[in-house]
């Protein structure tokens, strides 16, 4: 019988091309994508949404956030392939994992990058071009550095997501509201700020190894951020609800008033999650909880019905 060569002795094979698309649309994070359905936030509340014109420039708009979108991923994997090598979840990802070279994930998410805001200049109104310009440049700084500074990485993680939300105001020439700003903005900040508090409690006596400024933050801080934020974000959906609760209306129950009660129990439920320590990708949260996600679908109802004044 033939004697097997030494492992040490093979060369490795390389990874097949369906592997390195498969791993690239990984790396892209397709799952993330239902985070950019927050562009139809702002004409939603507007009542702005159902007409064929709105729903094509946001279906454009969709693509090209997610796009730059994708584009910040492959980037971030490439520069964090070392350091993501020692997460428990985060070394399956393409590029840790070696099915996606870091030189390619590095080209493609710079093609991404530059085709993304080239089109939105070319077929979108200045304001959303200059946006979305601006949310690519401020992730990749993110992604080089500003990771690292105390704070500013939270605040630049909550303001990925109110640009989001503001995105599709811009598209389609909508003014946006205080309330609305004010709750996008404590609503992504309290997502951002439990997801750190969940790295901080699984990722205990390691945090160096997997994302540095985990050993600057406390855990009783970021406990404290996030029910700040929570509280700031139901206090101003509460404000939003009963300053329009006062305008009379010809709709069979006060929609408004009575989504505050969806709202908050979303809340309360995001919030053991958080307390647990098992507050991880936002999307994660509220698919694999099936209370929390009729919750949502039930204030979903509700808010449609209070735009709609039926």
């Amino acid at each position: 019988m033939r004697q097997r060569p030494p492992e040490q002795e093979r060369e490795p094979v390389p990874p097949r091309a369906g592997g390195v698309l498969a791993g690239l649309l990984r790396t892209a994070r397709p799952r993330q994508w239902i985070k950019n359905v927050l562009v139809a936030a702002a004409p939603a509340a507007a009542g702005e949404l159902f007409s064929v014109p709105a729903l094509g420039r946001l279906a454009l708009v969709f693509v090209l956030f997610t796009a730059c979108a994708a584009a910040v991923y492959l980037v971030n994997d490439a520069r964090d392939a070392e350091a993501d090598r020692a997460h428990p979840v985060k070394r399956h990802r393409p590029v840790a994992a070696g099915q996606v070279p870091v030189p390619l994930a590095y080209a493609v998410g710079g093609v991404l990058g530059v085709l993304a805001p080239v089109a939105a200049a070319w077929l979108c109104p200045p304001p959303v071009a200059g946006l979305l310009t601006a949310y690519l440049v401020m992730q990749l700084a993110y992604c080089v550095s500003l990771k690292h500074v105390l704070v500013v990485d939270l605040a630049v993680v909550t303001t990925g997501f109110l640009m989001r939300a503001m995105i599709g105001g811009l598209a389609l020439g909508i003014p946006l509201s205080r309330w609305f700003l004010i709750t996008t903005g404590f609503g992504a900040l309290f997502m951002v700020a439990a997801k750190r508090y969940s790295e901080a409690v699984q990722m205990a006596g390691k945090e160096g190894a997997t994302r540095a400024l985990l050993t600057e933050y406390t855990t009783g801080y970021l406990r404290f951020v996030w029910q700040l934020a929570a509280g700031v974000a139901v206090l101003g959906y509460c404000l939003w609800a009963m300053e329009e609760g006062g305008v009379p209306h010809t709709s069979v129950l006060p929609w408004r008033q009575l989504s505050m009660i969806a709202f908050v129990l979303a809340v309360l439920r995001y919030a053991v999650f958080a307390d647990r320590g098992t507050a991880g990708e936002p999307e994660d949260v509220v698919l694999r909880d099936r209370a929390l996600a009729l919750i949502g679908v039930v204030w979903l109802a509700m808010y449609g019905l209070a735009v709609a004044n039926w």
